[in-house]
This record gives structure tokens, C-alpha cells and sequence, in this order.
């Protein structure tokens, strides 16, 4: 019976893992032959010692500290959680760069978009203090004391923010389905240390834009400049799969008119050079134009099929790039919408065109973002709103974060926030899910920074950071569903608090060694219960933490059916065979199911060694212990 690893995906092995895949000549005995590796690339190595590179102290230590796994677990906290058996979102207490390393195996490549506003190092905010040795030790530690500002007569200022940045964003790439986007607040102080990091991790290639976004209309006087904006950094994990959404536009007016109603013209090509005839050949073919043929006083009649006298069009090329455009329709679709929402069209220029009926009344979204509903004071109106008093200062407002996941997501996406401060990400969410009847889910990361007692927040009550974001979901909730009607919402959320995990490690005591000993025979610690077990073993084998779980008592003992049956669990002592006969009812139908017990559980060596054989028996071969 297999062990469970304790540890978070160990992403070392994963990239070897990768690169075996592509190379295997260039692994040997599980290490990488960089000789080999060299010869296999040709040409292609950098070997000048003069290159362009962005580094700085630390940094080296900041890559290692991403790939580090870690040992620590999420446990379970019902009591803050509101609708815990139906909601499917998540609210972790935590250090996010302990908690990004836990959800590698459960959330890899399965968020569509993360959202995240950073501290900004402007001298006052607080920035991490990671511990390569023992974050998880560092992190209780560091939530005990009062949270310190990374100030500029710090020798390092520039060089702790970074190190701070630099392994949570390697860790928020992994998270990213192929198709997946990530903004990033940011303003003066590091945006072009982390527009170079950022291109480093995400790729120069995967840079969308920047938006200019108007945070305050009045100005703040800075000296000499009175600022106004802020930045949002926006990137694709993969430039080429990424797909966007248009915002409403209702200040659309149309220009031509059919029976269908009004419309605007747009060329049918892309003319975006990422997809082009190399990549895209199924979107390379030709239109055919009848020039002697109008179907009324401004469009032409159009073919899919070679005529005399037609003309022939094909998508026109970059000059800039030199890279020949694609159609954004493939051909089976353009024959559906030919001369109906597809038709032919002559320019002033006397230059002949493909192009598509649009009538949306929409729009793509803007670099520059005006809006007064996009200001920090109007993010600061909203809580004062929902609490009845200023107890959070310059949280971003609902408007913009819901402006991004429109613009990001589809209707069942999932999105991250690893910065999540007074939790707007999960009221837009919210608002939006009530608007287009859609089921998107969220996973808010956030460190339980302490509440100054000076502060409004703590002379209200709210000791933390995360009491005030919780607090805010559980109210916005409520007024969404009260000015909606819409019952039907998922406005819970699931609490999970960032801890050492839940068995102890082998770490003997020599001068009373026997009593170590003793200890071990029962190896979960004694302050920790079964589902706190329950869902590190989860996030160990990669299963989302809100993977449906079924208890089945059975004899007084508590059977875990995961996932309709794909994990079974019994983490109880006393095991016996009829658990075991009992346990196998439940397995899925359409997979054989992994199956979990405590490693002490079993009544003794005879009983665990028969349920084994008796699950290989069944056809169930994958048997672990914890």
C-alpha cells in the first residue's frame, strides 16, 4: 500500500517530466544532460555573456523559492463559511505563496482569469517576508506581529518587492488554463519592474496592453504632478488560444439597414498577427466578388466558387509585419452566412472588401478606463455603503474588477484573486453571475493582516483583513440577491485557513525517544480532526476543494465518498473488512476509484493485507495510506 506524498505538486519534476517528453535522449536516470540538451537545440543557445536580462539580488533564491513544494495544508473552517454543502466558491486565510504551491496539483491549468492588486511599495503598504527554510513557521509568525511597511530607506527596497512577486507569479501562470488571462494593478512605483518580470514569466509575446485606468479625477499632489491614473497590466498565458468578450455599447448607432434590422460593416479578416496563414491555414481561402452585381445601392454579390470575370480576394498582409492575415470565419461557417451576413463592398478608395454585418450594440474594451464608476473613492463609497462606515481604504471598486471579468470569462469560468484585500473580485462576480444567469466561481487568497487598533475596521469589530472580506461577501450577497430576486445565486463561500498539516513529522525526541515512538503509532496530530485530514489528502492527490463529498456512517464510522465515487476514504481506527466490502458499493461506475485509509486505521497487519488483496480482487488496484 503506497504512501501519499505530503508535499504540494514538486514542480522540478513536473518540468523534467516535460522536457522527457520532448527530448528523452536528454534525461538520464531522472537529471538533465546539458550537453545533450545544447546539441539537440542546435543553433539555438545564447552563449554571449552580454545580453539583454532583467535581474537582481535574490533572484536565483525567488525561482528556487517557486519550485520548492510545500508541506503545509488548508483546513476546513465551517463556521466562517456560509452555505457550506452547495456554494462552489473558496475563501482561503493564508500566505498566498504558500497557498499558490498547495493548489498547483488541484487548480492546475483551471483558472480562466486572475485578477490581483498587489501592494504597491510605496513605502507605506506591507510587502511579504518569504523564509526559504520554513514559510509555513515564518507565516504564523510573521501574522502575530503588527505588519511592517518595506520604506524606502530600505537598501533593498526595489530588490523585496520583487523577490516578494517574482514566485507567485511563476506559481499564478501554472494555475492559467491555456486560454487564460491575468490583469495586474499596479502604478508609478514598479510598473516597469513588473511590466519585465512580467514578460519574463508570461512571455513579450503574451503582452496584451496596459490600461490607464482614471482612479482619481481630482488629482493627488505628488510634487510637481498631480496624479490621476493607475496602471492594469493585462496578459495571455497563451496569445494565440486567447479569446476576449465585448462590452455593452449603448451609444451604438447603426449606418445601414436590412430586414433584420440596423448593422455597421467590419473587414471580415483578423487582423491580428498572431494568427496568420501559417498557423491558421484552415482560415486562408478566397471570396469571390461579382463587380457588375449590386444587391442593393452599397454591397456586392459574393462566392465561395471560382466565376468568370469574379474577382478573386484573399486577406490583405501586414505591411508593418510582413505576415499575411487570416479571415476570422472558416469556410464551412462563411458558407451559412454567405450574402447574408457576409457580403462584398466597395470602398472610396475604389479598393473591393469582404465584410461582416455587425449588429451588436457593443464594443471592444478601451486602453484608457474614464469612467467615474472606475475611481478609487467610488471603491471607497461601496464599503462605506455595505458597512455603514469607512472601514477599508481605496479598495478597487465593483465596476472594474466586474468590467474585467466580463470582458475575460465565460459563463462557468473559474477566476483567482491572490491579493484579494476587502474582496471585490467576489462581488463582481456575484453581480454579474445575476445579470447573465451565469456560474462563474471564485478563489480568494488573502494574508490576515492585522487591523491597526486606531482603525475604524478594528473599533468595528474586524480584527483582520479576512474578517472584513468575508464580512463583505456574506452582505453584498444578501443586497444582490434582495435587489435581483434571483434566490437561486450562490452567494456562499467555502473557508479554508492556511496550516502546518495535519500529520506529524518524523523529528525525534533522542532524549526520550521510546515516547517518540509511541507517538508516531497514531501519526495525526492530536489538535487536528478527520475532514481536516480529509481535505489535505484532497489537495495532496489533486482533487478541487470543492470536489462533492458524500458521508456515509456505516457501523458508526464515517466512509468519505468522493468525487461519486472516485476516491473512497476511511480514515478511521479499527478498520475492519466489512468497511472495506462496505466502501467498494460506492465506487464510480465508469473508473476504478483510489482508495484511502489511515495508515494505523486497520485493526491489525492480517485485516489490512486481506482488504488489500480483497480490492485488487475487485479490480481496484490503487490502494494508499496516509
Amino acid at each position: 500500500m503506497e504512501r501519499l506524498d505530503g508535499k504540494s505538486m514538486d514542480l522540478v519534476r513536473t518540468n523534467i517530466e516535460a522536457l522527457k517528453q520532448l527530448f528523452p535522449e536528454v534525461v538520464t536516470e531522472g537529471k538533465i544532460d546539458f550537453e545533450k540538451l545544447k546539441l539537440v537545440l542546435g543553433e539555438e543557445i545564447e552563449k554571449r555573456n552580454e545580453r539583454y536580462e532583467f535581474t537582481w539580488y535574490g533572484k536565483t533564491q525567488a525561482m528556487k523559492l517557486a519550485q520548492t513544494p510545500s508541506t503545509g495544508t488548508l483546513r476546513p473552517d465551517k463556521q466562517s463559511s456560509k452555505n457550506w454543502d452547495t456554494t462552489e466558491n473558496v475563501y482561503i486565510e493564508g500566505d498566498n505563496l504558500e497557498v499558490l504551491k498547495l493548489l498547483q496539483k488541484s487548480y492546475f491549468g483551471k483558472i480562466k482569469m486572475i485578477y490581483i492588486d498587489p501592494p504597491y511599495n510605496t513605502g507605506k503598504d506591507f510587502v511579504y517576508k518569504d523564509d526559504f527554510r520554513d514559510n509555513i513557521k515564518n507565516y504564523k509568525e510573521m501574522t502575530q506581529q503588527t505588519t511592517k511597511a518595506n520604506t524606502e530607506t530600505n537598501g533593498r527596497y526595489h530588490t523585496d518587492w520583487l523577490n516578494m512577486m517574482y514566485p507567485r507569479l511563476k506559481l499564478a501562470r501554472n494555475l492559467l488554463r491555456e486560454d487564460g488571462v491575468i490583469f495586474i494593478s499596479i502604478d508609478d512605483h514598479e510598473m516597469a519592474n513588473l511590466k519585465k518580470i512580467c514578460d519574463e514569466i508570461f512571455g513579450e509575446e503574451n503582452f496584451i496592453g496596459v490600461f490607464v485606468v482614471n482612479s482619481t479625477p481630482n488629482a493627488r499632489d505628488y510634487g510637481h504632478i498631480g496624479k490621476m491614473h493607475e496602471y492594469v497590466l493585462f496578459y495571455a498565458k497563451n496569445i494565440e488560444m486567447t479569446q476576449t468578450y465585448m462590452l455593452p455599447n449603448e451609444e451604438k448607432a447603426f449606418k445601414y439597414e436590412d430586414e433584420m434590422g440596423g448593422f455597421n460593416i467590419h473587414p471580415l479578416y483578423n487582423s491580428n498577427v498572431a494568427f496568420n496563414n501559417t498557423n491558421r491555414p484552415n482560415l486562408f481561402y478566397p471570396f469571390y466578388l461579382n463587380p457588375l452585381k449590386k444587391i442593393d445601392e452599397h454591397f456586392y454579390e459574393i462566392s465561395l466558387e471560382k466565376k468568370e470575370r469574379w474577382i478573386e480576394i484573399y486577406p490583405p498582409k501586414s505591411i508593418k509585419d510582413n505576415v499575411q492575415f487570416v479571415w476570422r470565419w472558416g469556410k464551412d461557417k462563411a458558407k451559412l452566412g454567405l450574402m447574408k451576413e457576409i457580403i462584398g463592398y466597395k470602398t472610396e478608395d475604389g479598393e473591393y472588401r469582404i465584410v461582416q454585418k455587425m449588429r451588436h450594440t457593443e464594443k471592444i474594451i478601451r486602453s484608457l478606463l474614464l469612467e467615474r464608476s472606475y475611481t478609487s473613492r467610488r471603491g471607497t463609497a461601496e464599503i462605506e455603503q455595505i458597512f455603514g462606515k469607512k472601514i477599508f481604504t481605496f479598495p478597487k471598486p465593483v465596476e472594474l474588477i466586474y468590467t474585467f471579468v466580463k470582458v475575460a470569462t465565460e459563463k462557468d469560468s473559474l477566476v483567482l484573486d491572490f491579493f484579494s484585500g476587502s474582496a471585490t473580485l467576489a462581488e463582481a462576480v456575484m453581480k454579474l453571475n445575476s445579470e447573465d444567469h451565469g456560474n462563474r466561481r471564485y478563489v480568494l487568497i488573502q494574508l490576515p493582516e492585522r487591523c491597526d487598533g486606531s482603525t475604524e475596521a478594528y473599533k468595528a469589530g474586524y480584527k483582520n483583513i479576512c474578517e472584513i472580506g468575508k464580512e463583505r461577501i456574506r452582505r453584498a450577497g444578501e443586497k444582490i440577491v434582495q435587489e435581483t430576486g434571483k434566490t437561486d445565486l450562490d452567494i456562499g463561500f467555502k473557508v479554508f485557513t492556511l496550516d502546518s498539516s495535519n500529520m506529524k513529522t518524523w523529528d525525534p525526541d533522542f532524549e526520550n525517544l521510546e515516547q517518540t515512538l509511541l507517538d508516531l503509532q497514531n501519526n495525526m496530530k492530536e489538535d487536528r480532526t478527520k475532514e481536516d485530514l480529509l481535505y489535505e489528502i484532497l489537495l495532496k492527490i489533486g482533487l478541487p476543494l470543492t470536489t462533492p463529498i458524500e458521508e456515509i456512517d456505516y457501523n458508526g464510522k464515517t466512509i468519505y465518498n468522493v468525487g461519486f465515487g472516485s476516491v473512497l476514504l476511511c480514515l478511521e481506527d479499527d478498520i475492519d473488512l466489512d468497511i472495506v466490502h462496505e466502501m467498494m458499493k460506492h465506487q464510480s461506475e465508469h473508473l476504478s476509484p483510489k482508495v484511502i485509509f489511515k495508515e494505523s486505521g486497520f485493526i491489525n497487519d492480517s485485516v489490512k493485507m486481506n482488504a488489500i488483496q480483497t480490492l485488487k480482487k475487485n479490480g481496484i488496484n490503487d490502494v494508499r495510506s496516509v
